[in-house]
């Protein structure tokens, strides 16, 4: 089906919808994008009502809204709501699934170089605690990675399939879903980091084929920080153990056992932010209603731009990898350390943000990079920003 790109009508209205792009030029769309006027205004809303009204009374009120939110994510990544647990962030979500797998000595996890550094404490921890083995697949000379090193690397040890579709310090992405055939084929657990893809790109669980997909609100999908969910197929809720647990994850109680409830909020705690909660289902009906692929298709345009502006520039060198590539830019300056890049920029009101080693540390050691500037482009940001921001940088250059 054909999509229809954003006009330029509909990206001022958005825009106007937006009090941030009046006030700076948001290129950290992969740290925490800039939120919807409605947003705010359905947090701000509903955190009045609980001064005024009380907290168990105003989620009493709104309970149909908050109960929606899950039907929202459902909706966003293709997924039953019995499937979905609001967690505070993508690294909660990721662990509450990883660390409930229960692994035995010996036991093999496979992951790429562009593994988050929350997910490699995660397997490291694995290791030390359960004798697992790492086992890691790299990408090839141009940046791909390797299905057929993946599938060779397999064995009757292999437990987990860890992937994080897009990192945090390069604008290449991992082929999840030809991961996901390969997974379902050898019968082995598949979790996906989608924390950077949700909200950026379509993500489709049943096209993906992952048992467990991890993703955080702040980022692409404009949701407030503090916000997340974790997705977990109905066939292996089940078989995770559960971290943490309260009246709520497990309501049926005696002195003796417990029974955990029958879908996956099991994995989440009573207390959390109801404000909140109605904030991020607010962000994902809004990216919703304006189109995921049309999105998609704004953030290639944008980025595809942005690096094509910037590869013809003394002095800069991009750094992105890959056939496939998303609203990540990253790159370096010539003889100008990242952060002063950022600091230089945020005088002039333009936000980036620094992709740090220790962050996706196996891709950075591999090729030498100790940091780089990430700017990060959303569909609101327009083509006289992004020439903004190469005025500026060749003036940082020219310095």
């Amino acid at each position: 089906m054909e999509v229809i790109p954003l006009s330029t009508e509909e990206i001022t209205v958005l825009r106007n919808k937006t009090k941030g792009t009046q006030h700076s030029i948001h290129f950290n769309n992969a740290g925490a994008s800039l939120p919807p006027d409605v947003v705010i205004d359905t947090i701000t809303a509903y955190l009045q009502e609980e001064a005024i009204y009380g907290g168990y009374e105003t989620e009493a009120k709104y309970q149909a809204e908050l109960d929606q939110t899950y039907d929202a994510i459902a909706r966003l990544i293709n997924a039953d709501k019995d499937d979905i647990a609001l967690v505070e962030n993508a690294s909660a979500a990721w662990g509450t699934a990883f660390n409930g797998i229960d692994f035995k000595p010996g036991d093999e996890i496979i992951t790429c170089e562009m593994e988050y550094v929350t997910n490699l404490l995660g397997f490291i921890n694995a290791r030390q605690n359960h004798g697992v083995i790492i086992k890691i697949i790299p990408n090839n000379d141009q940046g791909n990675f390797s299905l057929s090193a993946l599938e060779a690397a397999i064995s009757s040890k292999t437990k987990l399939i860890a992937m994080t579709h897009i990192a945090s310090t390069a604008g290449g992405m991992i082929p999840i879903v030809a991961i996901g055939k390969i997974a379902k084929k050898h019968d082995i657990l598949y979790l996906v980091d989608a924390c950077q893809s949700a909200g950026q790109l379509p993500v489709d669980v049943k096209e993906v084929g992952c048992d467990m997909l991890s993703v955080t609100g702040r980022k692409y999908l404009r949701a407030p920080r503090g916000t997340g969910f974790l997705f977990v197929k109905k066939s292996v809720q089940d078989k995770l153990k559960l971290m943490v647990i309260d009246g709520f994850s497990a309501p049926v109680v005696s002195l003796d056992d417990f029974t955990p409830r029958n879908d996956a909020r099991r994995f989440e705690l009573y207390e959390k932010n109801r404000a909140l909660t109605l904030g991020l289902g607010k962000a994902i009906d809004y990216a919703l209603n304006i189109g995921i692929d049309r999105i998609w298709q704004r953030v290639q345009y944008l980025a595809g731009l942005l690096r094509q502006k910037l590869g013809t520039m003394t002095g800069i060198t991009v750094h992105d990898f890959g056939a496939e590539q998303c609203g990540i830019v990253t790159f370096s300056v010539d003889a100008v350390d990242s952060i002063l890049v950022k600091n230089k920029l945020a005088d002039k009101h333009i936000n980036v943000s620094v992709g740090k080693a220790i962050s996706t540390l196996i891709y950075m050691d591999k090729n030498h990079l100790a940091s780089n500037v990430r700017a990060s482009v959303h569909y609101y940001n327009t083509e006289e920003e992004i020439s903004k921001l190469c005025e500026e940088l060749a003036g940082l250059i020219g310095n």
